[in-house]
């Protein structure tokens, strides 16, 4: 070990004893201790960095996999090993890790650890449903634990980084990474956020089963125009402020130590160089005392936005505007020594970026034990563990949403009875593991995935299964129809697997069709046309526009790709051991024409009506979508009455209370997600016609009723007024709570009083 790390090392190990002194006395004190031997270690360490070597500290490489395993390029392990890059991203296993961990500690000139970064979106080797699925349970606790567990295996492989959560507010389905965000919601959305943020990062970022979250992309990227992945996106600052910051902002709040730029521009400016953004808004307004990191090469591409003549510039451009680490490009690390001496930027500015780094890493407990991620006894014990099977699979029960489930003859289709004698399984889902994983799942083990058939199987050993592909993703078998078709023919019943595969959604996979892929519609119309029992299992990481399914196919499940237990969860959804409870956080399109469609739109001067022509509609097709936000059958029936409020006024810093009775009119117990919906009537600026604004999901047994209680106070009323200013407005309001967007029961209040004048 060189002198340097020695010296390190000794220091910490004399504040540790300083701390442990100062701890005896009260907790707050022990914390100003702590901050201070923090703040003394790193302004210690920076004093003896070289501007190289500061910069970078604010760089960051990928590591890249082989056929043999994880592998370094030569040229960023000579930048590691010169201190010229500080941070890595793609390299995990334990084994991998600290290999490159030692090389930083013990043949660099200072010795400082790296940060290990990856793209845990929805898992590690055990993957869970993709984000928008989960965002389908509505289960706030089932979202934590999820991000909990995924920190806990991947920091068990020596990560301690993700690149997530992904809060996006998205509202168009050809936008392909819709898939790793919650849907359109601006209220759901944040709370989500919340909940991940939380279980990455647990209540002690020295806890070697956390990791640093990243927020990301900021800001709006899900506004892309077209829903095409890195397009512009412009709109007003209200409806930036309104509708997209507010994610971000509670993800902040909730303790989100990263950052992470988008790639598109806002207002004409690169957000990776948008200093209204990264300084205005996020440190200035926010406060975040945490690092922004742009995304993959982002500041290289502002050449080709074309704000800057050339790569110098636009490291000068994003430093200056407020990010304090370049992935991937590597400009940060050429040009920042120059810039600092050619005075275009500020030797403190500098240090400040380069110490946000330092302190993330002295919080990791990195500086006192580098390898304190690095244990292959808890790697081994923690993959694929019990405990994150268990979670996976309860995840992907909550995720699936019954969309559509008729009767045939006396009963619904669904869910298939266990004495069923013979099932024909079709599709080019139905026995695929890699593609139920879905987007981004990155080292997730397809090896793992039990597949519908297999779920299948596992239920309902005695029945008689006969599979066929059919057809695949792209193009037409025609053999391979025909033996679908037969195999179809002489089953009792059909179970048809059809949608996405894993590349068809997610980034750089937007869509401008939004069907079955391929040929697969023309698989279930041939298959249709039999007239046997029929049912759909649709997989995909966005919605599909599903009309002629609708219209012909008696019972509709859309799973998404629901990860490594999907076919357990199938199969139990299937045959009624779980009834599924999921609504959508989508709006489902009729067709690609109606896009983008959202619940929380506005009304017109000309609002639809179906009388007159000269309002606002189609000529070829319904306003309403086929499938509204926060709809999802259930086996069980559930009747919504007796809505009260416990006032007809309310005042600033007075709750008023909306009760409303739910009954589960079948024996079927079931789980039910309750929702309550706002409209404020009358606004200095135009308003949504309804926004969510609370939910609860709860359980009844047969027959059971609950009344369902919900609060709203005068803040849940604000929004951006003509004036620019976030606050609430006196004047009527209406309230809805149903299953769904299209909430019936409904009921109205007053706000009295101007808030800023109490």
């Amino acid at each position: 070990m060189n002198k340097t790390i020695y010296d390190l090392r000794k220091l910490i190990l004399l504040s540790l004893a300083i701390g442990s002194v100062f701890w005896q006395c009260t907790s707050s004190e022990g914390k100003d201790v702590w901050q201070l031997e923090m703040d003394a270690f790193i302004n210690d360490l920076l004093g003896k960095m070289t501007l190289e070597e500061k910069a970078g500290q604010l760089t960051l490489y990928t590591s890249g996999w082989t056929v043999t395993g994880p592998e370094l390029r030569e040229d960023y392990k000579e930048e590691m090993v010169a201190g010229r890059a500080g941070n890595l991203f793609n390299a995990h296993t334990v084994s991998y890790a600290r290999e490159l961990q030692r090389i930083a500690v013990e043949e660099t000139r200072l010795g400082i650890p790296l940060l290990f970064g990856l793209d845990v979106i929805h898992g590690y080797k055990t993957t869970f449903p993709i984000p928008l699925a989960e965002s389908c349970s509505w289960d706030l606790e089932l979202i934590e634990n999820s991000a909990r567990l995924s920190a806990k295996e991947a920091a068990s492989a020596g990560i301690n980084w993700t690149f997530n959560p992904m809060v996006d507010v998205a509202r168009d389905p050809r936008w392909g990474r819709v898939a790793e965000g919650a849907g359109e919601d601006t209220y759901l959305t944040s709370l989500i956020g919340v909940a991940k943020v939380r279980g990455y990062q647990g209540a002690d970022l020295a806890d070697p089963t956390t990791i640093l979250a990243c927020v990301k992309h900021f800001a709006a990227y899900g506004a892309a125009q077209a829903g095409r992945d890195y397009h512009t996106v412009d709109m007003s600052d209200r409806v930036l402020r309104e509708t997209y910051l507010p994610p971000y902002k509670a993800a902040l709040d909730a303790g989100a130590t990263t950052f992470m730029t988008s790639f598109n521009e806002l207002d004409g400016i690169p957000a990776s160089g948008n200093r209204y953004l990264m300084t205005d808004i996020l440190r200035g307004e926010w406060g975040f005392k945490g690092f922004v990191v742009t995304d993959y090469t982002a500041i290289n591409e502002m050449v080709a936005h074309g704000v800057v003549a050339n790569e110098k510039e636009a490291a000068e451009l994003a430093f200056n505007a407020g990010v304090e680490m370049d992935m991937q490009g590597g400009l940060y690390s050429k040009y920042l020594p120059d810039l600092v001496a050619e005075g275009k930027v500020e030797r403190k500015r500098l240090d400040d970026a380069v110490r946000k780094i330092l302190k993330m890493k002295y919080k990791l407990g990195l500086f006192q034990d580098p390898y304190r991620y690095l244990s292959e006894e808890r790697e081994t014990s923690t993959l694929h563990s019990d405990e994150l099977m268990q979670a996976v699979l309860e995840s992907a029960r909550e995720s699936i949403v019954l969309l559509k489930n008729e009767r045939v003859g006396s009963k619904p289709l669904l869910p298939i009875s266990k004495e069923v004698k013979s099932i024909a399984l079709i599709g080019p889902l139905a026995d695929n593991q890699k593609d139920l994983l879905g987007t981004w799942h990155v080292a997730g083990d397809a090896s793992k995935v039990v597949t519908v058939k297999q779920g299948i199987e596992q239920l309902v050993p005695q029945a008689k299964i006969q599979y066929a592909e059919g057809v695949g993703f792209t193009g037409k078998d025609q053999k391979k129809m025909e033996k679908a078709v037969e195999v179809a023919r002489k089953s009792e019943v059909v179970i048809m697997v059809l949608g996405e595969n894993y590349q068809q959604s997610g980034e750089a996979a937007s869509r401008s069709a939004l069907g079955l892929p391929g040929h697969q519609q023309g698989l279930l119309k041939a298959i249709q046309a039999l007239g046997k029992p029929l049912i759909l299992l649709t997989m995909s990481g966005r919605p599909l526009t599903l009309s002629w399914e609708q219209a012909n196919i008696p019972a509709i499940l859309h799973c998404w790709h629901l990860g490594t237990m999907a076919g357990q969860a199938i199969a139990e959804t299937l045959f009624g051991d779980n009834n599924p409870s999921g609504k959508l956080t989508m709006t489902f399109p009729r067709n690609v024409g109606q896009v983008p469609i959202y619940y929380n739109m506005k009304n017109t001067g000309r609002p639809f009506d179906d009388k007159n022509k000269y309002t606002s509609k189609y000529i070829d097709v319904s306003n309403e979508p086929l499938y509204v936000f926060g709809h999802g059958l259930s086996y069980a029936e559930f009747e919504y009455s007796d809505l009260t409020l416990s006032n007809s006024e309310l005042t600033a810093g007075s709750t008023i209370e909306i009760s409303a009775n739910v009954r589960n009119s079948s024996q079927v117990p079931g789980e039910e997600i309750v929702q309550l919906y706002l409209c404020d009537v009358v606004g200095s600026v135009t308003r949504p016609v309804k926004e969510l604004r609370g939910f609860r999901k709860i359980k009844l047994a047969g027959g059971e009723k609950k009344r369902v209680t919900f609060g709203l106070k005068e803040n849940d009323l604000r929004f951006y007024t003509r004036s620019m200013e976030f606050r609430a407005e006196p004047g009527k309001f209406k309230v809805f709570v149903g299953s769904s967007s299209n909430a019936e029961l409904k009921g109205e209040f007053v706000l009295t009083s101007d808030p800023l004048n109490e």
